[in-house]
């Protein structure tokens, strides 16, 4: 009863007109361990010691000429991983296009040295000096604090969410000199981002 109609169905003939199917897998005998090992292995010390030793070099010498282009340029491609992402770039350019006062604090902090280390007689002029300093910290931290929720609901305005770390990013370039941030800035002063 069951049987009968697979003995009676013939197998379909492939008709001139039709095409062929693709053969469906990989199309080769799976090849043996010991070929496998054979094509991986390797020799653990070069034959030629100063070759490797110049090519490995080399290669070094290219990833960071690349690298250090990727930082002038901003090229995605080259960037250490740290740098890399469509967000972490929106946050470069955010922060690049405005003035922080996190980027002047250590210049602050070098007046504060010199000063406090001149006039080491008169204390009521410490005391100015060190409440001065406390000021410029407190006004860096709420700049950053300010910048960093601006900087939230532009991204999730954009992207739909902020990934992890940005606005961390964002708040350690802040308090770099514009001239020593790597990459290099990439928008101009007040430039209006999309």
């Amino acid at each position: 009863m069951f049987g009968s109609k697979k003995a009676d169905a013939a197998p379909p003939q492939a008709t001139p007109s039709e095409p062929e199917r693709p053969t469906v897998g990989k199309g080769a005998p799976t090849p043996r361990r010991n070929a496998q090992q054979a094509q991986n292995k390797r020799p653990l010390v070069p034959s030629d010691r100063k070759l490797a030793k110049a090519q490995a070099r080399e290669q070094r010498m290219a990833a960071q000429d690349r690298m250090r282009l990727a930082n002038e340029t901003g090229d995605e491609r080259y960037l250490a991983a740290r740098d890399k992402g469509p967000q972490k770039r929106f946050a470069r350019d955010f922060v690049d296009s405005r003035w922080m006062v996190g980027e002047f604090l250590m210049i602050f902090i070098l007046i504060f040295l010199v000063v406090a280390f001149t006039m080491t007689q008169n204390l009521q002029v410490q005391a100015y000096i060190t409440m001065a300093l406390w000021v410029i910290l407190g006004i860096t931290i709420i700049d950053s604090f300010i910048m960093t929720r601006q900087l939230k609901k532009r991204l999730v305005a954009k992207f739909g969410h902020n990934d992890r770390g940005v606005l961390w990013y964002a708040s350690m370039r802040g308090l770099q000199f514009r001239r020593l941030r790597l990459p290099k800035p990439q928008v101009a002063r007040g430039a209006k981002l999309d």
